[in-house]
């Protein structure tokens, strides 16, 4: 029987496979990645990072049991302190201070995309959270392990240190756990509720697309051109 994960997955692979085929991700596996491209994603993923974690928090708010509220305080802590920390010693390469990195000002591309994940996770239970965070640390687990079968893109010397992070045992055990969650809470959900679970996943992961199109093209907000 095919869990709704599988399901998930099935959907939303063409468009995961369309991140591999992205300039920013294969020059991140390559090692040719522009860095003034790196450092604007890094500045904009930091920013992200701190509405995802009140994502997470918002987890553990609505968590019905103490094994769901422990994997998303493990989240909140690990992205805090785990994740965050390898984009401040990024942003330490280019000379830019925790506090520049902390006001940075967001994108058209990351306030629609934060925006969208707090309003659903808001919307219903524990299973919208899950919904609303699952595209994210499953598809940069999925990103890290395939740049992570590249020859020599674990051991790059600038961004090696990105592809070990997404492709580690420890970001993988998280993945699975979330991805277990999501199969967990879809049981006995009738097709209607699976049905909107899956359309947060299935936007979620055309947003990360958009995330990489912005950080390739540094875009801020569009404007009309005088």
């Amino acid at each position: 029987m095919t869990t709704f994960s599988e399901r998930l997955f099935q959907r939303v692979e063409p468009i995961w496979q369309s991140y591999l085929e992205h300039p920013f991700v294969k020059g991140i596996g390559d090692g040719t990645l522009d860095k003034d491209k790196f450092k604007h994603w890094l500045k904009q993923d930091y920013i992200y990072l701190i509405d995802y974690t009140r994502l997470f928090a918002l987890g553990v708010a609505k968590a019905q049991d103490l094994e769901t509220m422990g994997l998303f305080g493990t989240l909140v802590h690990e992205t805090l302190h785990t994740e965050m920390q390898l984009h401040r010693n990024y942003a330490a390469q280019f000379c830019i201070s925790e506090q520049a990195l902390t006001e940075t000002k967001p994108a058209s591309t990351t306030t629609s995309y934060t925006s969208y994940m707090l309003d659903h996770a808001q919307r219903g239970g524990i299973e919208y959270v899950i919904a609303a965070v699952l595209t994210c640390t499953w598809s940069y687990n999925y990103i890290g392990r395939a740049l992570n079968d590249i020859e020599g893109a674990a051991e790059h010397p600038f961004y090696g240190e990105w592809v070990q992070m997404y492709s580690s045992t420890e970001f993988t055990e998280l993945t699975d756990q979330l991805i277990d969650m999501m199969n967990r809470v879809a049981e006995g959900k009738s097709e209607a509720e699976l049905q909107a679970l899956e359309d947060i996943v299935v936007r979620t992961s055309y947003f990360e697309y958009m995330f990489w199109e912005m950080a390739e093209k540094q875009e801020m907000w569009p404007v009309p051109k005088k």
